[in-house]
């Protein structure tokens, strides 16, 4: 054996350099298949059927709307951007809406009813909602379906 062989092996095989990227690729492909799996699901809402009604869309000013829903149910629920979304009467979505309209006093108001609902219960919520410090509330329809023959 010469020099150098005796040099090779005491000091063994020489380290890679490369950086290995195979699991960095193998952790990414298990984040991506959890949030694709949880996004779903974190999307919160109720389950409305829109009355179908031929309208434009309202241009938007400034700070988001906020939107009041109401099931088939008639159970009515205001969505101020918190996490869930409860069943509130008259006088508790009075009482949601009143430190929005204190914080910003020309806050859109939308109300997304199920076509279902009663007038009166629509109308109901509406009244709240100006008595807080509505200038106007918006309804939110659905354009309707083009008929087929």
């Amino acid at each position: 054996m010469n020099q150098l062989d005796r040099r090779r092996r005491q000091r063994g095989p020489r380290p890679l350099t490369q950086i290995n990227i195979v699991p960095y690729v193998d952790v990414m492909f298990v984040l991506l298949v959890a949030f694709m799996i949880t996004a779903p699901l974190i999307t919160q809402g109720v389950k409305v059927e829109l009355p179908q009604a031929q309208a434009a869309p309202q241009p938007g000013e400034g700070e988001a709307p906020v939107v009041i829903h109401i099931d088939q149910f008639g159970d009515t629920y205001v969505d101020l951007g918190d996490v869930d979304l409860l069943p509130v009467d008259q006088l508790q979505l009075y009482e949601r809406l009143l430190p929005v309209f204190e914080r910003a006093p020309h806050t859109q108001i939308l109300v997304r009813a199920d076509a279902a609902v009663s007038y009166g219960i629509v109308v109901d919520a509406m009244v709240a909602a100006q008595a807080a410090g509505a200038s106007s509330v918006g309804l939110i329809t659905q354009p309707p379906t083009e008929r087929r023959r």
